[in-house]
């Protein structure tokens, strides 16, 4: 019995034996094949996530930009909103274009009403920016003022009446730091918003020198790089008609919400959907 107990454990063990060459054999190829898919899925990706940079525009701040930095963040996304400094375009636009040059890899560039100049400008013969994105923003062409646009397209509730000009030390002769007046500020640019946040916003806005209205924009960033466009069909400060014609000249792909010039802070959700968008086409 012995003998027969002891060439049972001997079988036993030599089938164990085999059981587990086998099962090392599997094990090897699945995980080649695992690690296959997980390179496949890299590829597809089309690399590493960009940054995205959210340039604001004048009489709002980067604070405006806090919901939509969320959602962003939320999404594993690398978000800087850097102040623009407001001081005219060519000198704002070499601030954001210094900026961009201190970031790696690739950037999706954002920019809000006057921002919209500034990124038109700053992202000019940059490689590293894949997609530009324009919020209730300016787009302009080569050559052209914002004053310019705005007289063209006459509406804008940031007229003169609505303003009030506020000198600052070394501003040129002729120049200073432009308010919205707090009276006019809730139904100029945060009409539908919330009475409260809108009187916040009101008392929380940054100015813009004067002259920025009337500095010509340069080479536009738009004619190399693919761009898209979120326009806010209640926007008091830039007419409609001018956001639309600015971003068809751009062959922007434009999205219209129901939004006042803020529509960053009414509808965030809309325009973070827009910049992934950009994101996803791009990259």
């Amino acid at each position: 019995m012995n003998i027969v107990r002891a060439a049972q454990q001997a079988r036993l063990r030599l089938i164990i034996a085999a059981l587990a060459v086998a099962i090392a054999a599997l094990i090897i190829p699945l995980s080649q094949i695992a690690s296959a898919h997980a390179t496949t899925r890299a590829a597809a990706s089309g690399g590493p996530k960009p940054t995205i940079v959210l340039e604001h525009g004048a009489w709002a701040n980067t604070a405006s930009w806090y919901a939509v930095i969320q959602r962003l963040q939320a999404d594993g996304y690398t978000v800087y909103a850097p102040p623009n400094p407001l001081q005219g375009l060519t000198y704002d636009s070499a601030y954001m274009a210094d900026f961009l040059h201190s970031i790696s890899g690739p950037i999706v560039l954002v920019g809000h009403s006057y921002g919209g100049a500034v990124i038109t400008n700053a992202a000019t013969g940059d490689t590293q920016v894949k997609a530009l994105v324009y919020v209730d923003a300016f787009a302009p062409a080569q050559g052209q003022t914002l004053a310019q646009l705005l007289a063209a397209y006459p509406g804008s509730c940031a007229e003169p009446s609505n303003l009030t000009v506020v000198p600052f030390p070394g501003a040129p002769a002729g120049t200073g730091d432009a308010y919205i007046t707090q009276s006019a500020f809730p139904s100029c640019m945060a009409n539908g918003l919330p009475a409260r946040e809108a009187g916040a916003l009101a008392a929380d806005q940054a100015p813009i020198a004067i002259s920025a209205l009337t500095e010509p924009s340069g080479v536009p960033a738009w004619k190399t790089i693919p761009s898209w466009a979120v326009v806010g069909t209640a926007d008091h400060a830039i007419p409609l008609a001018l956001q639309l014609a600015m971003d068809e000249n751009a062959h922007a792909r434009i999205t219209e919400v129901k939004a006042p010039h803020l529509s960053m802070i009414s509808d965030p959700g809309v325009v973070t959907s827009v910049i992934l968008q950009a994101v996803h086409a791009t990259t």
